[in-house]
C-alpha cells in the first residue's frame, strides 16, 4: 500500500490528470506540465531525490517542453491549416455560381455552386438566375458579386 502512494506513482498520476485535462482546456499548455510530471516520475525511478529537487525537475522540464515543443506543434498545425485554406480558396474564389433567388444589399440569399445550394451575401442586388463570381467564403457562406460581362 505504501508503494502505491510513492512519489513516483503520484507524479505519474499528476501527469496523467494534466494530460487528460488538456482535452477539456484550450491552448495546448497543460499537456506539457503533464509531461514534466512524467519526467519527474522517471527521475524518481533512478534517483532518490527530495521534494525540492522534484519540484525543480517538474518546473524546468515543463517549461522546457512548453517553450520548445509547443512552438513546433503550433507551427506544424498552422502549416497544415494554411495549405488546406489555400486549396479551398483555389476551389471557390473566382468561380461562377448562379443565384437561386433575388437578394442583395447585404441580405443573404441562395446560390447554386457545383450543384449544391449555398447561403450567399452580395453588396449589390442580385436577380434570380444571374451569374455571380465568388469573391470569398466563411464557413458555409459564400461572398459573391455579379459577374461583369464585357460587351463589344
Amino acid at each position: 500500500m505504501n508503494d502505491f502512494l510513492s512519489a513516483k506513482v503520484l507524479w505519474f498520476i499528476i501527469g496523467m490528470v494534466l494530460m487528460l485535462a488538456e482535452l477539456l482546456l484550450p491552448g495546448l499548455i497543460v499537456f506539457f506540465f503533464g509531461a514534466g510530471a512524467w519526467v519527474t516520475a522517471i527521475c524518481l525511478f533512478f534517483f532518490d531525490i527530495g521534494i525540492n529537487t522534484q519540484l525543480a525537475i517538474f518546473l524546468l522540464s515543463s517549461v522546457f517542453f512548453l517553450v520548445t515543443l509547443r512552438r513546433l506543434i503550433r507551427r506544424k498545425y498552422s502549416e497544415s491549416k494554411t495549405g488546406e485554406s489555400a486549396r479551398l480558396e483555389d476551389e471557390y474564389i473566382g468561380k461562377v455560381a448562379t443565384a437561386l433567388e433575388d437578394f442583395g444589399a447585404d441580405l443573404p440569399g441562395k446560390v447554386s455552386f457545383k450543384g449544391v445550394a449555398w447561403e450567399a451575401v452580395s453588396k449589390e442586388s442580385v436577380r434570380k438566375g444571374q451569374q455571380l463570381v465568388i469573391t470569398g467564403f466563411e464557413s458555409i457562406k459564400l461572398f459573391v458579386e455579379p459577374l461583369k460581362t464585357s460587351h463589344g
